[in-house]
């Protein structure tokens, strides 16, 4: 978010609008349309596991006019869906409307699988979801993250350390209260 100063600020007044400075819940997510947006396609685009576990075929299949025999092990690359031109207006773009319907509204893609698909989805995902919606959630309702003094939003880097998973490289940044009742929170 602290390169994206102009979409937290519409985050932060949905948040305001819709919760204000009660707890987050659960619940509060078929009311922040724009909020769930950006949670999704910050996982669509920095996604941390960019490959699925090896799997085999139970029995033939043809692919994009590939026969895949009984019995081969294949590893879904789950970017080439996340990242899909076909599937995303702006697919290499931070772009929360890709999660969004012409009234604002909060639209599931079928496209978007961060977590796997089918029988071998991550038994976690549903836990995962709400760990995530009240985490980021809670943290936008309290604080203001900017880049340190000195740094730019442009000169933030966003690269991830490439390995097994995609991991983001550590950067300062600056979190200060957004109310005045919170000054002794700041980090």
């Amino acid at each position: 978010m602290d390169q994206y100063l102009k979409i937290q600020d519409q985050v932060q007044e949905e948040v305001s609008r819709e919760i204000g400075s009660r707890q987050v819940q659960v619940e509060d997510r078929k009311n922040l349309h724009f909020t769930n947006a950006v949670i999704h396609d910050t996982q669509r685009l920095a996604n941390i596991a960019p490959m699925s576990l090896p799997h085999r075929t139970t029995q033939d299949v043809t692919f994009q006019g590939y026969v895949i025999k009984k019995g081969t092990a294949v590893t879904p690359l789950l970017t080439s869906v996340l990242y899909d031109e076909s599937e995303w207006e702006r697919p290499h773009s931070f772009y929360p409307a890709h999660f969004l319907d012409k009234e604002g509204k909060f639209v599931k893609r079928e496209a978007f699988m961060p977590f796997s698909a089918g029988h071998r989805a991550c038994p976690g995902e549903s836990l995962a979801r709400v760990e995530l919606f009240i985490f980021f959630t809670t943290l936008l309702q309290h604080f203001r993250f900017t880049p340190p003094p000195g740094v730019s939003e442009d000169e933030l880097d966003l690269t991830p350390h490439v390995g097994f998973t995609l991991d983001p490289l550590p950067h300062k940044l600056c979190a200060a209260p957004v109310h005045e009742e919170e000054e002794g929170l700041r980090i």
